[in-house]
């Protein structure tokens, strides 16, 4: 479940303040839209506002360090990598990543009793109006929506950002670097990320070839599944029109199906809906989180530990 470093943190975090899972008595909030916040009035650690595959990386990692979360959602998540994407509890009622449980709560009182299971508690809030109830440490945005819908530096002790969209110092204490690349996981206490460039990262040789959108608006209804191979031009989903067209999503070069909307999901022109990664051989990926959430989450268990032990 936890990696060396992760147990080392565990061990350390126990020693420190009785043990994992009561790491100072503080409560941390994760946005499962990515983003996460702390509190306090909860006996938790940290919240985090979002739960996409690179807020999952986050939680997983506070979570192997024994820290509580609460994760905060959107009523309707449109993860692509769903298989790494605690957000899946919205739909399922919970699900599991990497041995990490998620469940859906509806209220914050029955977060206590999710956490005394050693499992996250995902609450649907997507304006985080529970932040002010929940009083927590320290809240992180891992909304990924390359803007700031609305976390201010009053919401706990510490917030942090991943991503552009935020000016650490104004926005938001501190800002994490998500831009594949040198800089990645860089913390930033002054300024901003770089800004989103529209252009995916590079991955076995493609970037923007291995990212699908949708060319037109209606309901997207898969035909392949997350860990499928499939080959450059193959259809690999449909999008149904109001008018009863229906118009096929297909791929542009061969690879693993990595990433896929939820079938059933309405989407506009432009929309997110699927991901292909071009190293046939990595099948295994698909349902791991990735070295660049791993990359991020590393830096925000830094500057929580950096919080909770001052």
């Amino acid at each position: 479940m936890a990696d060396v470093a992760d147990g080392a943190v565990q061990d350390a975090l126990a020693a420190f303040d009785g043990g994992p899972g009561d790491v100072r008595g503080e409560d941390a909030v994760f946005g499962l839209q990515e983003g996460i916040v702390a509190a306090d009035g909860l006996g938790g650690d940290d919240v985090e506002r979002g739960g996409g595959d690179l807020a999952t990386g986050t939680i997983h990692r506070l979570w192997s360090a024994g820290l509580r979360i609460l994760v905060l959602e959107a009523e309707h998540p449109a993860a692509i990598r769903r298989q790494v994407s605690l957000c899946e509890a919205v739909y399922e009622g919970e699900t599991t990543v990497e041995g990490l449980r998620a469940v859906r709560i509806d209220t914050l009182e029955q977060a206590q009793a999710v956490w005394a299971a050693n499992a996250v508690p995902v609450l649907v809030d997507p304006a985080g109006e529970s932040i002010r109830q929940a009083k927590p440490e320290i809240v992180i945005d891992a909304i990924l929506a390359k803007k700031n819908l609305g976390t201010t530096r009053d919401m706990a002790p510490l917030t942090i950002a991943l991503g552009p969209g935020f000016t650490a110092g104004q926005d938001v204490d501190v800002v994490v670097e998500t831009k594949r690349g040198h800089r990645l996981g860089r913390i930033i206490r002054e300024g901003t990320a770089i800004p989103n460039t529209g252009i995916p990262g590079v991955i076995g040789g493609y970037g923007k070839e291995r990212v699908i959108h949708a060319q037109t608006a209606g309901n997207f209804v898969d035909v392949r599944k997350i860990g499928d191979i499939v080959e450059a031009g193959e259809t690999i989903a449909h999008i149904e029109s109001e008018d009863g067209t229906v118009t096929p999503v297909t791929t542009q070069i061969t690879g693993i199906l990595r990433g896929l909307l939820r079938s059933g999901y309405p989407v506009v022109p432009g929309f997110k809906v699927a991901d292909v990664d071009p190293r046939k051989e990595e099948l295994s990926n698909c349902f791991l989180i990735s070295d660049k959430a791993r990359c991020i989450a590393g830096s925000v268990l830094e500057l929580v530990c950096a919080q909770l032990w001052t």
